[in-house]
């Protein structure tokens, strides 16, 4: 004779091992494949034992854990998805582009320089070409950073 109650009470120790959204769907599974083993246990006269349904529970669960990973990786760049805002798109198009510029920084990088001192721009020339900068220089590019660094401070 089938025993529910004890297919349940080891399902309810088996389901927290899924995610949280498949827990019922896993407890019901490990239900059916108990009263399985156990019909077919039956047949040859034999009963299943307690340590015999948690082993039946153990590979209930390592089934679906199988199957999550299996699951279908992205076939190709043309496949349509869905862009999180409720618009569907090609994957292709939402690869970052390395050699893309970021617009924001550009144009704050510009204002900076139209900004700054002609002297320091000079210097930060001198910096990126990666010629060495004078005394004197060094001095002014470090007045100039404390400066602007007591300026973020009040902010």
């Amino acid at each position: 004779m089938l025993d529910w109650q004890k297919y349940m009470e080891i399902a309810d120790k088996f389901q927290h091992k899924a995610r949280y959204e498949d827990r019922d769907d896993l407890r019901q599974n490990i239900i059916v494949r108990l009263a399985e083993v156990e019909l077919k246990y039956n047949g040859s006269g034999k009963t299943l034992s307690n340590g015999g349904m948690v082993r039946v529970a153990s590979y209930t669960v390592l089934e679906y854990w199988r199957s999550i990973m299996r699951l279908p990786a992205v076939t190709s760049f043309n496949e349509v998805v869905d862009d999180g805002d409720g618009n569907e798109t090609e994957l292709y198009q939402m690869l970052a582009d390395d050699k893309a510029i970021d617009v924001e920084d550009w144009l704050d990088a510009r204002l900076w320089l139209y900004k700054a001192p002609f002297r320091l721009v000079k210097i930060a020339y001198k910096k990126v070409a990666g010629y060495h900068l004078t005394k004197t220089e060094q001095t002014y590019l470090r007045r100039q950073k404390e400066k602007y660094q007591k300026s973020l401070a009040i902010v």
